[in-house]
Formats: C-alpha cells, structure tokens, sequence
C-alpha cells in the first residue's frame, strides 16, 4: 500500500489531550475522587475516533502497532507509527464511504490478528458499525449474523490460515445477496504482484485504501456518542448468537475508564492477549492502549494460539520489552508451563486476567514462578469489555476483581425462585447477583425481546454473575448464577471444588460442574487435565479434592481426566459442554446398571443439553422398557434410538 499522507489537525473534532491517569488508584476513595468530576469534564471525546485521534496527535512518529510475523524474537516485525495507524484509519473510513455506507450500514471484520484488523474496527466505525465475527464459527451461524445486521460490506483476510478466511468470505457473499462488497486483506508480506485475480463484486483492501486521502473524513461526519459503533455476538458455540450494540460512548468510557484505574500511560507496551473479534481484545486492551499512546504487540496472525509464540513467550518479553501482561487464566496456564531459561521479564510491572475465573492454586503458581502478581478484571459484552478493575500495587486473592469504574453503580441482590435478580440487597459483604448502571452499559441487543431479559424491571443490568462486596469496596465473585451446583436445594460454589482440586500438584486446569442426578437434582463432579508430564490416578484426584471440601454434600461424587478441557475461541472454560459430557457420563452409568454391556450401546450428547442413547440389534421390547423407566428420573432428556 502506497505511503498515506499525514493526517491534518481538521477543524472536527477539537483536539483534546490523549487519555492519561492524573493519578494512581489504590482504594475506593481514588475512584470517588476521579467520580467528584463531571465526566463530560474528564471525557470530551465523544467517539472512538476522536479517541485515537488525539493520541495520534500527540503521540505521532511513536509505534502504535507491531506485529510478529513469527514466533522466532529474531524476526523482524513490522510498525506503525500513530501517524501511520489514523492515516489508513482515515482511508479506510473514505474507502467504504466510497462505496456506499454511512452511519447506520454494517461492515463486518473477518480477520485473524493483524495490523489490518486495526483499520477495519476503528477505521470502520469512523464511517459506519462495524461488526466483528468470530471467524471458527460454522458458516451458517455467520450467515444468520451478517443476515441480522444486513451488513453490507466484509472485510476479510486473504490467507487461509487456520480458519480459511478468503474462501469462507465468498461462499458467504454468494449466501447473501445483501453483502454487495468484499475487500481482500492481503497477508502482511505479499507482493503485489502475488495478489491474486478477484471475481466480481472483491476488492483488494489496500488498493481501495490507497485510492483515499489520508489526512481527514471525506464525510464530513460528526460522530456522536449515541451513535452506534459496533454490534458484537455473545456466545455462539451453541445455540444462536445473540448481537449486542454499543454506542461509541460506551466504548469511550471503557477506554477512560481502563486507562484511568489501570494508570495505562504511553511508556507502556503488551502483547496483545485477546482475540481481537471480543470485547476483552479490542476494547479494555486495544482501544484503551491507542487511548493513551501505548504500544501494541501483535503476536502473529494467530496471537496466543501459536504454539511457536508461547514457547518463546519469555525471549519475546526479554526482546519487545512489554509492561503489561495480559491473557485469559488457559493461557496463563500454559505459559506456566513455560520455563524463563535466564529470561529478562523485569519490564512486566501489571499482569492481569480476565473472561474467565482465575483458580486461586493458578494465581500463586504464576507468583511464585515468576514474581508475578495477577490482578483481575470483570467484563462483559453488555458492558462494553469493563465492569470492574483491579489496580497496579492492589494485590487481591483471587476471585476478586477490583473496583467499579468512577461514574458506575453497582448493586448485590437476592436471587429469586427461578434463579434470577430479585428486587431485594443483600447485605453488606454477603453474595447475590451482581447488578450495574454504568456510562458503559449497552443500549440493547439487536433482538428487543433478548433487550428485555438482559434488565431489570427498574433499568438495572442483570449480570447473572455472582458476587459480594468487601470492607474495602472491591468486588469478589463466586461464579455464574447458572453454573452454581444444585443438590437437593443446597448451592454449591463450583469455585471452592476446583481451587481444591487445583491445589493437587499435577493438575493443570480443572473444572466442576452439576451432573444429573435423580434424587439430588444435580451432584459435583471435577474434570481436569495435567500438566505436561505428570500422572496421577482420578481416585487419587478424588481423593485429593474430597479431604479438601470440609461440607459433605459439596464434596466431588467423580473426577474425570481429560487430555484438554473445551474452551471457547477466547479461552475461556466452556462449562456446557462439560455438563452435557457428565450426563452422558451418568446416562451411560444408567444403561449399564440395567445389565446392558455398554459397548454394544451408543451413548452420545443431541443437540445443546440433550443425550441420545442407540440401540442396537438384541434389545427385547421388555428390555427397552425397562431401560426407559430407569432413565426416565434422570433431570435430562433421554431419546432411545434404533441403531
């Protein structure tokens, strides 16, 4: 792409100083005084743009972005300036300008890590919503979410790689007569004479972008803080996605308000550890960073899921210098299991988790091997990315995850019969349904019926998490309201299982769910892989784990090893899985207690939370009643099938 021009100081928008902590936040009085301003003081940006914008003039012949084309520290990676970065913002938002969108069009972004991924979400959302996909889900749940948003345009990769980017982006336009644009990003080290020939309706992205001026909106648009930015998918391994809108001032305030608890300043770099299709990676990490002038790392095209890059993690840390380190608690378990050999990491002064619980045994192995401290963080899609925040030189256990953001507003409630967010408090420092009003709460999904589920009758946003809040106004959680276990009316914190069984010294990672039972309703299990090289039994685990749980009825009934636990495309542990795992698990139990041998049966999960039991040739009709009637107790449907 040919060299943009420098970006002009347009009269639109009015330059205001880069993101900054004016100063450090240790105690909940730091986050009442940065409260006692008004935030249209604090906070003049009223859009991303205008966010990345002021950086980039502050901050301009700085790197904002590099990215590694491999996992080897010797490499030479490639940079941009913020100069750079907000010029080919601009051309891209001129670019699809050009073609037709405006500020209520979608475009959507197929793309693996990359510096282009960059330009897509932040340039795109200067011209109209940009919508993130994740690209491993099946093409018929992207159909239905391009389908759902009437996206336009697709920006997407042109290298196969691990997700077959560019032949899925056209069996997807040929799906959708709507989707009228697709723009091939071309691999970061391809020669234009490489590119190859497009069909119709492609385009080459970068030919487009060089097309467009770079020094300003060719739009003119005054981007306002209600409008909306981007439209993410929640969940989507099983079942539908659902879209969550965000305005550009719920994505500004999370910027401000990662920056402002986290003290993020331009002296800072990280690798990025988040997929940049969630909320986790492009917001509290990627956007705030460009807030505040930091620097970015791009750890190739496949960030964290390269093996290459995490058994060279601690030489890439000793050659990029970063300060900050941030990764799901998965990976962090991984690189636990990677040896510093000499490595200098003496750079890091902040590691910090989130999308998913940090296990207690995980955060002190991770201290004691490398003298790191993790500090959690809260977020969510209908939150924008942020909910709480655990400071630099805050060290809490783990399960605490930090202050709620200056300007936010949290509330602990009952549960209610059904397990949702009654009207009633809690008292202080005991555990309910953690409840937020925050500048950064989104408006609503896309579907208003899945709006209405989201709040509360009175405005509040149900998280369906669980949590307390201590002395010190810091927020501790005990896990999803639906993952609690459930035996015989007795609620048991699946936390408090696995922190015991993690404390076992072979265990990698762990997990504990309900599985069903007939008289309990549900009663706990644990699976769990081990780290590399290591060997136990599953009674000894169960052993193990079960002297550890001082409450009887919350002690594990079995613990399973597995070689990996599922994980969803962030990382985070997928616990439907597990418990549909476990019900098989229990309904193959069942068959065999009936005398059945198990091996001429097929017992497999259907569908989301149901489980199909086959029978094969032999099965009298006595035989097969007599199974039904010992299946039918069980809490989960059974379908006896022929074959």
């Amino acid at each position: 792409m040919a060299a943009a021009a420098a970006p002009s100081a347009q009269a639109w928008p009015p330059r205001h100083p880069p993101l900054a902590a004016p100063f450090p936040v240790r105690s909940r009085a730091d986050i009442e005084r940065l409260a006692a301003t008004p935030l249209a003081e604090s906070l003049p940006a009223r859009s991303t743009y205008e966010l990345i914008r002021n950086a980039a003039l502050a901050f301009g012949d700085k790197t904002a972005l590099t990215f590694l084309r491999d996992g080897n520290p010797d490499t030479p990676p490639l940079r941009w300036t913020y100069a750079e970065l907000l010029a080919r913002m601009h051309q891209t938002a001129n670019a699809l300008h050009a073609l037709g969108l405006g500020p209520t069009d979608t475009v959507a972004a197929l793309l693996p890590g990359c510096l282009d991924y960059h330009l897509a979400h932040w340039g795109g959302q200067a011209a109209c919503i940009v919508q993130p996909l994740n690209p491993l889900l099946t093409e018929d749940k992207l159909v239905a979410l391009l389908q759902a948003t009437g996206a336009k345009a697709l920006i997407a990769y042109g290298a196969p790689e691990d997700a077959d980017y560019w032949a899925k982006a056209l069996r997807l336009q040929a799906r959708l007569p709507g989707l009228r644009h697709v723009l091939r990003v071309a691999p970061h080290d391809e020669a234009p004479a490489d590119a190859p020939a497009l069909p119709p309706g492609a385009l080459h992205f970068h030919e487009a972008l060089a097309a467009q001026p770079g020094d300003r909106l060719l739009s003119g648009r005054a981007i306002a803080a209600g409008d909306v930015a981007a439209c993410f998918h929640t969940g989507g391994t099983t079942g539908a996605p659902k879209l969550a809108l965000h305005t550009h001032g719920n994505q500004v305030f999370t910027a401000w308000a990662s920056v402002v608890t986290q003290g993020t300043n331009s002296a800072d770099v990280g690798i990025a550890g988040f997929p940049l299709f969630h909320v986790a990676g492009v917001l509290p990490g990627a956007l705030a960073s460009l807030s505040a002038g930091a620097e970015i790392v791009i750890p190739t095209t496949l960030l964290m899921r390269n093996r290459e890059v995490v058994r060279n993690y601690w030489k890439l840390v000793e050659r990029y210098r970063p300060t900050v380190l941030a990764a799901v608690p998965t990976m962090l378990a991984a690189l636990a299991n990677v040896p510093l050999n000499g490595a200098d990491i003496s750079s890091i002064t902040y590691c910090r988790t989130g999308a998913a619980p940090l296990p207690a045994e995980l955060g002190a192995r991770f201290e004691r091997l490398f003298g790191l401290h993790v500090h959690e963080s809260f977020g969510m899609t209908e939150m924008a990315g942020i909910s709480s925040v655990t400071p630099r030189g805050v060290h809490a256990p783990a399960g605490c995850v930090g202050f709620v953001p200056p300007h936010a507003q949290v509330r602990i409630v009952a549960l209610d019969a059904q397990g949702g967010a009654s009207a009633r408090e809690v008292a202080p420092g005991e555990t309910g349904m953690v409840l937020f009003k925050s500048p950064n709460v989104f408006p609503g999904y896309l579907d208003p019926r899945d709006t209405a589920k989201a709040f509360t009758p009175d405005g509040w946003l149900a998280t369906g998490d669980l949590g307390r809040l201590d002395e010190q106004g810091l927020l501790h959680l005990a896990g999803r309201a639906k993952d609690l276990i459930i035996r015989g009316g007795h609620n048991i914190d699946p936390g408090m299982l696995e922190d015991a069984l993690g404390a076992h010294p072979a265990v990698q990672t762990c997990a504990a769910v309900g599985a069903p039972d007939a008289y309990a309703g549900e009663l706990p299990v644990l699976f769990a892989t081990l780290r590399p090289g290591a060997e136990a039994t599953e009674a000894e685990l169960l052993a193990f784990a079960s002297a550890r749980v001082d409450e009887p009825p919350a002690r594990p009934k079995w613990v399973a090893v597995l070689p990996a636990l599922p994980t969803t495309n962030v990382g985070k542990i997928y616990k439907p899985e597990l418990r549909q795992m476990a019900a098989v698990a229990v309904v193959r139990q069942t068959v065999a207690g009936q005398g059945a041998d198990v091996g001429s049966v097929r017992i497999e999960p259907e569908g989301a939370t149901d489980v199909a039991v086959h029978l094969g040739a032999g099965w009298t009709d006595a035989a097969r009643e007599a199974l039904r009637a010992a299946l039918a107790p069980l809490p989960v449907k059974v379908h006896l099938r022929d074959g």
